[in-house]
Order: C-alpha cells, then structure tokens, then sequence
C-alpha cells in the first residue's frame, strides 16, 4: 500500500493559534449568523458547521457548545448527543452528495492535529472511490467541486427533514 503525506498541512497544524482562532467555537455557537458560519444543524447539547478549509468536499464538523479537551469532561448525555448529531449528519451527507465512504475521527491534542486546541469536535470526511488526485499532492491545492454555502443550504433542507 502507498502512502499520500500532505506536508503542507503541518504549517497550519504547528502554526501558533491566536486567542479569536482558540475561541472559534465558542463564538459560532453564540452566533446567530448560521449562514455565515456554514452551521448546517443546532441541537440541544452541540451543533455541526462546515469545515471552512475542507480536506474533501462536504467535510463538516461536530463540535459540542461547552468547551471540553477531551471526551473525559462532556457528560454521558452530552456524548450521546454528539454522535447521534454526527449520526444524523452521515445521514444528510449520504443523501445528498452520494459518497462511496466517510472518514470520521477526532483529534485530541496538538501532536494528533488538533487544530483547535480545548474544544474537541468531531470530523466528518466524505470519500468517493478514485477522489485522491494529483492536485493535492503536485500542485499543493484541494479541489472542492461545490460551494460552501450552497452546500450548506442542502444539508440544512436534508437535516430539516
């Protein structure tokens, strides 16, 4: 089996955070701009956003609204509720990009790729057989075949439903 490495992504791993980047969550989950932050669902305990800088088309992220580093310090409520978010998610990315597979994982702390440091979230990464290119790799650049808000707005209906 070959290994794809992305190199260039450890810049923005091992870049220092500033305080804003530190508190993005907390600041999406008391906007009420969900348009604007590519928040695709609210529920009660977490909600689930777009990932900004997507790895694959249709990456999004759940992310509870308290603030905690580690699964240890989210409630046995709280943690249902994250994965049956994550759950419904699946669901409305399956219906409406069609993938052939997901990737889905969290990273707790800065040597796991944590990004955001002390607000675990989880990630949800479509997959389509063949969506591994030259791109990436040779020209450094991610291709993304949608619009984000677009794409938001159609998750939003398919999680409406």
């Amino acid at each position: 089996m070959e290994s794809l490495h992305a190199p260039w992504r450890i810049e923005y791993i091992l870049a220092p955070k500033d305080e804003q980047s530190e508190h993005l969550f907390e600041r999406i989950a008391q906007s009420n701009d969900d348009e604007a932050n590519l928040v695709i669902a609210r529920d009660r305990t977490c909600f689930a956003l777009l990932n900004r800088y997507p790895y694959n088309g249709g990456h999004l992220m759940v992310v509870p609204y308290k603030r905690a580093a580690d699964l240890n310090e989210l409630t046995d409520g709280e943690l249902t509720d994250l994965w049956v978010l994550t759950r419904r998610c699946i669901n409305a990315v399956r219906q409406v990009m069609r993938p052939d597979g997901f990737n889905i994982g969290i990273n707790l702390g800065q040597v796991a790729g944590a990004g955001i440091l002390g607000h675990l979230h989880i990630h949800v990464v479509p997959r389509w057989r063949g969506d591994t290119n030259f791109m990436p790799v040779i020209a450094h650049t991610s291709v993304v075949p949608q619009a984000l808000r677009e794409l938001a707005a159609q998750l939003r209906a398919a999680l409406a439903q």
